[in-house]
C-alpha cells in the first residue's frame, strides 16, 4: 500500500464548525445560566456514573487483558510503519512526551493529597484513620493512576497509528482509525460528529487541568510573593501558561513539545528525589513495596468491586469518576501518541504506556503520596484537618512547608507545575490543529497558524471559565461525554483488528515485521 500523495494541511471546515458549534452549545449556556446549567450536566453526571459504573468497571477490566493478549500476541511484532520508517525520537524524549501529555498538571495536586482522602473515607467499609485504612491509601492511589488509566489512553492510539503509518490513510482523526468498520461512513456525517466530540473532550480536558492548576499556583504565589489571591493573579498565571505553551507548539514536537517534555521530566525527578532523601525514605519505600503488593494480589477485586450490597459511595466517587476522566481524555492521547510513535512497534507501545506510564505514577504516589501520608500518621501535620477545612491548594502549601528550603522548594515546585501543564495544553492544541486539518498525513505537522488558533481558542476558553467560576461544570460534562465514548473505543479496537487480520492475518511474523504488507 503506497502513501497517499494527496494530502492537504488546510483547515478542515467541516469539522472545525460542527467542534466549535458542540463547544458553544455546552459553554455558552454554563456562562449565561451557570446554576441551571451546572445542576444539569450533575444530573447527567450522576446518571451517567450512578447506573453506567458497573459499565466503566468493565470497560476497564476489558481494556488491561485485552491489551496485555495483544501485546503476547503475533501482532506485537507488528511495525507501526514501513521499511524506511524509524523512530522519530530517542527512547527516552518518547516517554517523556507521552507521561507529560497523558498526566500534566493533576498528578502535582493528587499526589500529595488523595492518600489523605482514602485514609479519611476508605474503601470496604474499613474504619477511617486506622492501620487497614491507611495501607489501602497508599493502593488506591496506584490503583488509579496505574494500568487501567494508560491501558485506556493506550487503546486508541493503537488504531490511529495504524491507520497513519500502516494504511497510509490522510487524516489524523478518529474517524479516520475507524475507518475499518465504519468504511465509506468515516468521511461522512458520522465521521464529524465523531471527530466534533472529540474536539470538545479535548477543550474539557484541559478546562479540567486549568481548574487543578490554576488555584494551585495562585495559592502558592500568593504565599510565596506576600499577596492576596486574586482574579488578576489567576489570569496573570493564564497568560504566562499560555505564552509558555502557545511557543512550545509554534515550535512543533522536535523543537517545542520535546524539549519541553524533557525538560518537565527532569525536573520532576529533582524534586521527587529531593523530597525522597530528606523524607523518611525507609516510609517510602515499605509504603510502595506493601502498595505494590496489595493491588497485584487485589488487582480483580478492586477492578469490579461495586460494593452492591451496602451500597457505599467509595467505588462511584472514586474509580468510576476516574474512569471517567480517563476515558475523556483517552482521544487527546491516542492521537498525540499515535503522531509520536511512527516507526515502534505495537509491542513497544502498549510496554510504554501501560509499564513506563504506570511506573512513573507509582513513583509520585511512593514518594509524595508517601511522604504526606507520614506527615499524617505520625502526627507532624494534621494534613487531613488542613484539607477538610482549607482544600487542595493551601493543602498542597503546607505539605511543601515542612520541607527543608521551603521557600525554594515552593518557588521549584511553581516551575514544575508551569511546565508539567504546559506540556499538556501544547499537546492538546497540537492534536485540535490535526484533528482540524483536512488530510494531514502522520509524515506532516499541522500548519503553525491552526496550531496558534487553537492556543488562543484555549486560552479564551479558560480566561472566560476562571473569570465567571464556570470551570467545575465544563470538567464534569467532559466526563459525561466518556459514557459514549466505551462504545468509540470498541469501534477502534474493532477497526485495528480487521485490519491486522486484512493485512497479516496469513502471514509468519517475523521478530520485527515491517507494518506495511503490500511493500
Amino acid at each position: 500500500m503506497k502513501r497517499d500523495d494527496v494530502n492537504d494541511d488546510r483547515l478542515e471546515m467541516r469539522v472545525f464548525v460542527p467542534s466549535m458549534l458542540v463547544l458553544a452549545g455546552v459553554v455558552l449556556p454554563l456562562i449565561l445560566f451557570p446554576d441551571a446549567g451546572g445542576a444539569m450536566v450533575n444530573a447527567a453526571f450522576a446518571f451517567a456514573t450512578g447506573k453506567f459504573g458497573w459499565l466503566y468497571m468493565l470497560a476497564g477490566l476489558s481494556t488491561v487483558v485485552f491489551l496485555i493478549g495483544l501485546a503476547f500476541s503475533r501482532y506485537g511484532n507488528v511495525r507501526l510503519g514501513g521499511p524506511e520508517d524509524k523512530p522519530e525520537f530517542s527512547y527516552f524524549s518518547w516517554i517523556a512526551m507521552i507521561f507529560c501529555g497523558g498526566i500534566g498538571i493533576a498528578i502535582v495536586n493528587w499526589a500529595w493529597v488523595e492518600p489523605i482522602y482514602y485514609l479519611q473515607g476508605p474503601p470496604f467499609n474499613l474504619e477511617p484513620g486506622s492501620a487497614a485504612a491507611a495501607e489501602w491509601a497508599l493502593t488506591y492511589g496506584q490503583f488509579h493512576w496505574g494500568l487501567t488509566p494508560w491501558a485506556f489512553y493506550c487503546l486508541p492510539a493503537l488504531p490511529i497509528a495504524y491507520s497513519m503509518y500502516v494504511r497510509r490513510q490522510p487524516g489524523v482523526r478518529l474517524s479516520v482509525a475507524a475507518g475499518g468498520i465504519l468504511g465509506r461512513h468515516s468521511d461522512g456525517w458520522a465521521g464529524v460528529l465523531l471527530d466534533a466530540v472529540v474536539v470538545f473532550g479535548v477543550v474539557g480536558g484541559v478546562g479540567t487541568s486549568l481548574g487543578l492548576a490554576v488555584p494551585l499556583v495562585s495559592e502558592l504565589a500568593s504565599t510565596a510573593l506576600g499577596i492576596q489571591p486574586s482574579l488578576m493573579l489567576d489570569l496573570g498565571i493564564l497568560a504566562i501558561w499560555t505564552m509558555i505553551f502557545g511557543a512550545s507548539v509554534w515550535f512543533g514536537l522536535s523543537k517545542g513539545i520535546r524539549i519541553l517534555s524533557d525538560l518537565n521530566v527532569v525536573l520532576a525527578i529533582a524534586l521527587l528525589a529531593f523530597t525522597f532523601i530528606v523524607g523518611d525514605s525507609l516510609f517510602m519505600l515499605n509504603g510502595w513495596l506493601n502498595s505494590l503488593g496489595k493491588m497485584a494480589n487485589n488487582f480483580l477485586t478492586m477492578s469490579t468491586w461495586t460494593d452492591p450490597i451496602e451500597k457505599s459511595s467509595f467505588a462511584r466517587d472514586w474509580t468510576v469518576f476516574y474512569w471517567a476522566w480517563w476515558i475523556a481524555y483517552a482521544p487527546m492521547m491516542g492521537l498525540f501518541v499515535a503522531r509520536i510513535s511512527r516507526g515502534r512497534t505495537i509491542r513497544e507501545l502498549i510496554v510504554a504506556e501501560l509499564v513506563w506510564g504506570s511506573l512513573g505514577c507509582w513513583v509520585f504516589f511512593a514518594v509524595w503520596g508517601g511522604y504526606a501520608l507520614n506527615l499524617q500518621v505520625s502526627g507532624a501535620l494534621d494534613v487531613g484537618a488542613i484539607l477538610s477545612e482549607r482544600g487542595i491548594p493551601a493543602t498542597v502549601g503546607a505539605i511543601l512547608g515542612t520541607l527543608p528550603l521551603g521557600g525554594l522548594v515552593i518557588a521549584v515546585f511553581i516551575l514544575l507545575c508551569f511546565i508539567f501543564l504546559a506540556t499538556t495544553l501544547d499537546s492538546a492544541a497540537y492534536v485540535l490543529a490535526s484533528v482540524t486539518s483536512r488530510k494531514l498525513s502522520g509524515y506532516q505537522e499541522p500548519r503553525r497558524s491552526i496550531r496558534v488558533i487553537w492556543a488562543l481558542i484555549l486560552a479564551g476558553v479558560g480566561v472566560a471559565l476562571i473569570q465567571l467560576g464556570g470551570l467545575k461544570p465544563v470538567q464534569t460534562s467532559t466526563i459525561v461525554v466518556a459514557l459514549p465514548l466505551i462504545p468509540v473505543l470498541l469501534l477502534l479496537t474493532l477497526s485495528l483488528m480487521r485490519w491486522l487480520k486484512e493485512d497479516f492475518g496469513t502471514q509468519v511474523q517475523a521478530d520485527h515485521l515491517v507494518g506495511d504488507p503490500a511493500e
